[in-house]
């Protein structure tokens, strides 16, 4: 099924994150938000860019989004030569009282306990495939920091060196919190429903 959307958040510039995002923007003309220097080299390929940092949030479409700490690298892969990526993210996204929490690829840190305080996300999507982000045991305190109602496992199985089993995931979780883990297949959807809103997200 063929990829027809209409917001891109980008969290940092290597490959796997940046994906089709210069094809998609020219085909769909579909609205892009990242840090201020992938917006500037988007601006190279004549592709329009919310730029911003981390901190700051913007409104595109009626959803908010909130850019938050990541600590990973950052270099644009697909720029020759190699262009500043500027700073790795996470995102908040919010949408009519409810919030996402896409943490980006990112080793644990102390300051997820402060995202959860502040944003009280109601979604997690957490990397957990080790060697380039945190594993699963880290995303699993990640979760316990957090406290969403859904944590749903990312960054894991694509290639042989991050492969990962999400079900320990889940178990770690079992024995952290009741966090609901949602494991998605690529391409899969879900629906969530707020219980403070009747509005599908």
């Amino acid at each position: 099924t063929e990829v027809t959307p209409d917001i891109i958040a980008i969290t940092h510039g290597h490959a796997d994150h940046m994906g089709d995002t210069t094809t998609l923007a020219k085909k769909h003309h579909c609205k892009i938000v990242a840090i201020h220097e992938i917006a500037k080299y988007l601006a190279t390929c004549n592709i329009e860019c919310e730029g911003m940092n981390k901190g700051g949030t913007i409104a595109i479409e009626k959803i908010n989004f909130t850019m938050t700490e990541a600590i990973h690298s950052a270099s644009i892969e697909e720029a020759e030569p190699h262009f500043d990526g500027g700073c790795p993210a996470g995102f908040i996204i919010e949408d009519n009282n409810t919030r996402i929490y896409h943490a980006g690829d990112t080793a644990l840190f102390r300051d997820m306990q402060l995202i959860g305080e502040l944003y009280k996300p109601q979604i997690a999507m957490l990397p957990m495939g080790g060697r380039y982000t945190m594993g699963p045991r880290e995303a699993a305190i990640a979760t316990s920091w957090l406290q969403p109602e859904i944590a749903i496992p990312m960054h894991y199985n694509t290639f042989p060196a991050i492969k990962q089993s999400p079900r320990e995931f889940k178990e770690l979780i079992a024995r952290e919190c009741n966090t609901k883990v949602v494991i998605m297949e690529p391409g899969e959807t879900i629906e969530y429903q707020n219980p403070k809103n009747p509005k599908n997200l």
